[in-house]
């Protein structure tokens, strides 16, 4: 049994059990996150598409960290213009550990 969630502008596969680093959310590490975006939901043969979202499925999280992804460089120039602009950027994440699909 897996559902398609959506969080933070982008749409996730999750099973139970299942490790999900999304865009930053406000909870508190430690605590449980109820996540009412169910996309679809599908158990073995068996598909339940929402028009846009499944009326009461809900994914129940626990929000285990808090944390940044690694550095990347944005570099920009132009040649022959002596224009050069290098910049770092760490997106922040926030890791769930998915225990629990409802229907």
């Amino acid at each position: 049994m897996y559902a398609i969630i959506e969080t933070g502008g982008k749409q996730y596969k999750v099973k139970e059990g299942d490790l999900v680093k999304v865009e930053l959310l406000k909870a508190e590490e430690g605590s449980n996150l109820e996540i009412t975006e169910v996309l679809a939901i599908v158990d073995g043969d068996k598909t339940n598409f929402g028009t846009p979202k499944v009326n009461g499925a809900k994914v129940v999280c626990s929000v285990l960290k808090h944390g940044k992804a690694k550095k990347i460089i944005v570099f920009k120039y132009k040649p022959k213009k002596n224009y050069r602009k290098k910049q770092g950027h760490r997106q922040p994440y926030t890791t769930l550990k998915v225990e629990k699909i409802q229907a």
